[in-house]
C-alpha cells in the first residue's frame, strides 16, 4: 500500500515522535521542504522538550495521528530519531493509515514506526531524513515525488554470501528491530531485511535475538548497510570484525547478504523506501527497490 506521490503546494507536516531535534534543525528541515515547493508545517509538540523526548508518550502520539489523520496532510517527515518512538506505537491510528495512506519519513529510533505501520497495514515508508543536503536530500526529494524504481549501489560491493533474491524489502536499525522480537514482529518470511547502525557488542546481540527467536525463518536475502561503529578498531572493544558478525549471524541462512550499502547513521546517506518489492545483486552490488509512492 503506497500514498500518492508529492506534488507542489502539498503540506508535509514535521513531528517528532521520538527524541527533540537540535536548536534550529526543525528550521532547516522545512525551509528545504519549502524550496522543493511544498507547505511545511509544524505538530504541535514537534519542539516540546519532555527529558529525552519531544513531549510526554501521549503528545507525540496525539502529534503523529493527527498528521496520519489529516487528508490535507500528504506525507509526515520526522525531525529526529533519538529514542521513545516504541512507547507509542501501540497507539497509532491504523484505520487512518488504511483509510489514507501517505509517506512517513525517518531512521534510527523512527525505525519502529515503520515496523509497526508495515505490520499492521502493509504501507510503504522511507527509511532516511531531509535537510542535510547532498544525496540525502536529492533521494529524499526522488522518493516523495517520482513513482518510479530506485537503485542504490554499494560501495564498496562486498558479498558476504553472493546471489541474487527479491523480496519486500523492511528494516532498519537493528535494535529497534529486535525490540519487536517477542512483541509484534511480524513474519519476515519473504522479505529483504535491511540492517544498520550500532555498536559491534550490541550489533551482535541484537542479530542473536532475531536469530534466536525465529524471526529471521523464511528471510531471502540482506542488505547491510552502515555498520562504521561496528570496527572495534575505531569504536568499543570486541574480537570480532563487523564482516565476522555478520558472517557468523547470518551466513549459514544461505541467503544472499550484500554490505557496504550507503544507508543508516553516515554522513550524506541515501534514503530508502521501506515495505516495496526489491532485489539486491550481490555481483552488480545493487539494491533497486520500487518507491513508496503511486
Amino acid at each position: 500500500m503506497r500514498g500518492r506521490r508529492l506534488r507542489e503546494g502539498d503540506r508535509v507536516r514535521l513531528v517528532s515522535p521520538a527524541s527533540f531535534p537540535d536548536d534550529g534543525w526543525a528550521d532547516q528541515v522545512a525551509a528545504t521542504l519549502a524550496g522543493w515547493g511544498l507547505r511545511p508545517e509544524l505538530g504541535a509538540s514537534a519542539l516540546a522538550r519532555h527529558g529525552y523526548m519531544a513531549g510526554p508518550d501521549e503528545d507525540r502520539l496525539a502529534d503523529l495521528n493527527d498528521a496520519l489523520r489529516d487528508p490535507g496532510v500528504r506525507a509526515v517527515v520526522t525531525t529526529t530519531g533519538g529514542a521513545g518512538a516504541y512507547r507509542i506505537v501501540d497507539g497509532i491510528d491504523f484505520d487512518a493509515v488504511r483509510a489514507d495512506p501517505k509517506p512517513v519519513v525517518g531512521f534510527s529510533d523512527i525505525t519502529n514506526l515503520h515496523l509497526a505501520m508495515w505490520a499492521r497495514t502493509g504501507v510503504a515508508s522511507i527509511h532516511g531524513c531531509v535537510g542535510t543536503g547532498g544525496r540525502t536530500d536529492e533521494s529524499a526529494r526522488h522518493l516523495l515525488f517520482d513513482a518510479g524504481p530506485v537503485t542504490v549501489h554499494a560501495s564498496p560491493a562486498e558479498p558476504l554470501v553472493p546471489g541474487r533474491a527479491s523480496g519486500i524489502l523492511i528494516g532498519g536499525l537493528a535494535g529497534a528491530i529486535s525490540n519487536f522480537v517477542g512483541a509484534g514482529l511480524p513474519s519476515l518470511a519473504g522479505t529483504i531485511v535491511c540492517l544498520e547502525g550500532a555498536q559491534n557488542p550490541h550489533f551482535d546481540r541484537f542479530l542473536w535475538a532475531l536469530r534466536r527467536g525465529g524471526a529471521l525463518q523464511g528471510v531471502r536475502g540482506f542488505a547491510i548497510g552502515d555498520l562504521a561503529g561496528l570496527d572495534p578498531a575505531v569504536a568499543s572493544p570486541g574480537p570480532e570484525s563487523a564482516v565476522e558478525v555478520l558472517s557468523a549471524r547470518l551466513g549459514d541462512l544461505g541467503v544472499p547478504i550484500l554490505s557496504g550499502l550507503p544507508f543508516g547513521h553516515m554522513p550524506d546517506q541515501v534514503c530508502v523506501p521501506l515495505g516495496t518489492w526489491a532485489t539486491i545483486d550481490t555481483e552488480a552490488g545493487t539494491l533497486t527497490a520500487e518507491s513508496a509512492v503511486a
